[in-house]
């Protein structure tokens, strides 16, 4: 098997489990790499990557605008299976958000892609499948699928198969894009301050 992290390094894609499905993870300010990620999934260019990374501090780096409760957000919440939107900084490469003014944040709690994004991050990080099929959560099916394609693959056979909550703060008011394993009601107990529209 394939060093993780000497993959990520040299600009390779490797599949990763998050708490929720397997990813293709590939470094997010690494031009050539994402075109890896877009080329492999098929994946048309107009629809933006999510930054995965691993601390509030990287959050921070790479938004604006930031809403007064993210603290408290982050730190009941993440690292787990939240999606988190902001406005997008100037830090944030056009070929990761498509050019938008927003930018998803996702920070997985698996340990071993956690401590791979700790060290080669911001990564991109979408699900192990082709565009338009169903997200990717059984191992050997995702083997098979990018056999030859992609050499570093980590598995793990404890995932949900649930997606991640998307959440976004863009706004004046915050909307739930995707419901996924936290609910509205959860996110309102911890932070009553959200206002959704």
């Amino acid at each position: 098997m394939a060093d993780l992290g000497h993959v990520l390094a040299s600009g390779g894609a490797v599949v990763l489990p998050t708490e929720t499905v397997y990813g293709l993870f590939a470094k997010a300010l690494d031009e050539e790499a994402v075109d890896q990620v877009y080329a492999l999934k098929q994946r048309p260019r107009d629809k933006a990557l999510n930054l995965n990374v691993s601390s509030l501090a990287d959050i921070y780096a790479f938004s604006q605008n930031q809403p007064a409760f993210l603290d408290k957000l982050y730190q009941h919440f993440l690292p787990g299976p939240l999606t988190i939107i902001l406005e997008a900084n100037d830090r944030v490469p056009h070929w990761v958000n498509s050019g938008l003014g927003t930018v998803g944040f996702r920070v997985p709690s698996h340990p071993v892609t956690l401590d791979l994004i700790a060290q080669h991050g911001p990564l991109i990080g979408p699900s192990a499948n082709r565009s338009g099929q169903a997200s990717g959560v059984l191992f050997e099916d995702i083997m098979a699928e990018f056999d030859g394609q992609v050499i570093g693959y980590a598995d793990d056979a404890a995932l949900t198969g649930q997606d991640s909550t998307i959440l976004d703060l863009s706004g004046d008011r915050a909307t739930v894009l995707r419901q996924g394993a936290i609910t509205k009601a959860q996110l309102l107990e911890v932070v009553p301050e959200l206002t959704f529209e």
